[in-house]
């Protein structure tokens, strides 16, 4: 795991120039901004999914909250979020050759986007029972549909606040502005944080049997989480106001709103598709032992630590330079950006996968011990171990589907989510056909990563036939070389954890700690040391900035 500067002198080395002068600001100071605000983020998200894990563990409370959390952002999803994340940036590039900058276009964007919003989330809270049963499989009497649905009372209003950030980042993103959106989410991570704080001094319990909805522990986590989204999106007023962008109601249609709207069709395809597997997903998680939802959910967020501290912020700062490349004809531009992207990921992130694959029940002990989490912390490092392989391929599938949004292709991404569900949907479904009810949770991580790999198979395949070479090759050589420095960094990274077993028996929670951080720390020493011997071009960048840090001391 790199650090925030290192990050930045990799990407400014490894993404070439949009060849459009200063007329937007670097994009290694806007990724390497980027990073740090998403450190900050997942950080403090973290501490927020830990402190919950310490009240509550791995429960039925928690997996009805989880459950419920969860359902605003899939309906936002369904409704506009997989659309704006995809085909709206490339759209509002576009059309800021308009005379006015493309300020009309935006407006009316923007308010058929929040009247949908509006009114698909008011359709959501009526129908919060019906939305809750369809995700939760109660004939094992291990779920508590009853919780969930009164959880989703209170957070299902995110939907509107999820889409109105959504759609301020998206404009901002555009205009080449990414600080405000990176670290919008800190703040909703922190009031997650005092909710937490506010629950545990807070009398009572939660009951279960019946569920009460006046039950103030019910009502503190829950509207304290919803307001963590309500800041998140407002926060992004000041800025785009201090643009000079007018926020002002414009009904009436642009045609381009149709170019919109036959995009969008596609990606809501995408998002509908997506949205099969996760409820396969948490229906098979609920049929099995208590505690499966939330560990699948936070071996999950555990994996996308390390991706959205480097792949979220490349990402976001790639795609408006991306889109242009596109829209001005320039496929070799394109290519560029997918193939630097995409060894950048592989140099960083397959180090981190390798590590999480031995220390993951490390991890999890050294995390999770505390309070009422520490019970099920072995099953989440077990899930960790299992999944950790699929880090790679997530990203690398991520960076493909930017692609094909920036060439305003929106039909093969859903093609290409169909066929991971595919995949994905029946062999979730042998889950607890094949494994005791305590580890049905390990074979749907396994196969959630699964799935990403065909991803990326699928997604190369259809990219070398839209665009010819896409410099696979060099991304081939590059991940093989990493992957067998990684296999050293790992072993040596075991070998301390073995070490440590014998030094703390028992301690289990220093002898976690001891392998997390040293182990942790050789292990990457050595990865990256392989891969300077090895060679690797992209790693060059990372060694001259840490030589530089040093030469300062």
């Amino acid at each position: 795991m790199s650090d925030d500067t290192t990050a930045t002198i990799v990407i400014e080395q490894v993404i070439p120039s949009d060849g459009h002068g200063d007329e937007t600001p670097s994009l290694a100071r806007a990724s390497g901004s980027m990073a740090i605000a998403t450190l900050f983020s997942r950080i403090t998200g973290f501490v927020s999914k830990l402190v919950i894990a310490w009240l509550i563990g791995f429960s039925v409370i928690n997996d009805s909250y989880t459950i419920a959390n969860t359902l605003p952002n899939q309906v936002f999803e369904l409704l506009i979020g997989g659309v704006l994340t995809s085909v709206v940036i490339p759209l509002l590039v576009r059309a800021q050759d308009d005379p006015d900058g493309g300020v009309l276009y935006t407006q009316k964007l923007l308010t058929v986007g929040l009247v949908v919003l509006a009114a698909g989330t008011v359709v959501s809270i009526a129908a919060a029972p019906l939305i809750v049963r369809m995700f939760i499989d109660s004939s094992a009497g291990q779920s508590n549909p009853e919780l969930a649905t009164a959880f989703a009372y209170l957070l299902l209003p995110e939907i509107f606040f999820y889409g109105l950030g959504a759609l301020l980042g998206a404009i901002l993103n555009a205009k080449n502005v990414f600080g405000p959106p990176a670290w919008a989410p800190v703040l909703n991570n922190l009031v997650v944080i005092v909710t937490a704080a506010v629950y545990y001094v807070a009398p009572g319990t939660i009951s279960l049997n019946p569920v009460r909805m006046g039950d103030a522990k019910l009502l503190i986590l829950g509207l304290g989480t919803t307001l963590g989204i309500v800041v998140q999106a407002l926060v992004l007023v000041p800025p785009l106001l201090r643009l000079g962008f007018p926020l002002r109601w414009r009904w009436g249609w642009d045609s381009r709103l149709s170019e919109f709207g036959g995009l969008a069709l596609w990606v809501l395809g995408y998002v509908a598709v997506s949205q099969v597997g996760y409820v396969v997903v948490n229906r098979v998680a609920t049929a099995g032992e208590p505690g499966g939802v939330t560990i699948y959910s936070y071996s999950w967020l555990l994996l996308q630590v390390p991706y959205g501290v480097l792949g979220v912020s490349l990402l976001t700062a790639i795609m408006p330079r991306m889109s242009r490349a596109a829209a001005d004809g320039d496929t070799q531009g394109v290519i560029d950006h997918l193939a630097h992207g995409s060894r950048l990921t592989a140099v960083m992130l397959v180090p981190i996968s390798a590590l999480m694959t031995v220390l993951g029940p490390s991890l999890s002990d050294a995390l999770f011990s505390l309070g009422k989490g520490g019970a099920d912390a072995g099953r989440l490092g077990l899930a960790l171990t299992a999944s950790a392989f699929g880090l790679l391929p997530f990203s690398v599938t991520l960076l493909q589907l930017r692609v094909f949004y920036a060439l305003k292709d929106a039909r093969t991404p859903t093609l290409i989510m169909i066929i991971m569900i595919a995949v994905k949907v029946p062999l979730s479904y042998l889950c607890p056909v094949l494994l005791s009810p305590d580890a049905i949770v390990f074979g749907l991580v396994f196969v959630n990563s699964l799935s990403f790999v065909v991803g990326v198979v699928v997604g190369e395949v259809w990219l070398r036939a839209r665009l010819g070479r896409t410099g696979t090759r060099g991304v081939l050589v590059c991940t093989g070389k990493t992957l067998i420095a990684s296999v050293w960094g790992s072993a040596a990274a075991l070998l301390v954890s073995q070490l440590a077993d014998r030094v703390l028996p028992n301690w289990p929670a220093a002898n976690a700690w001891l392998s997390l951080l040293v182990g942790g720390t050789l292990g990457m020493v050595c990865a990256f040391g392989m891969m300077a011997v090895l060679g690797v071009d992209e790693l060059r960048p990372v060694m001259n900035r840490i030589t530089r840090l040093a030469a300062r001391r």
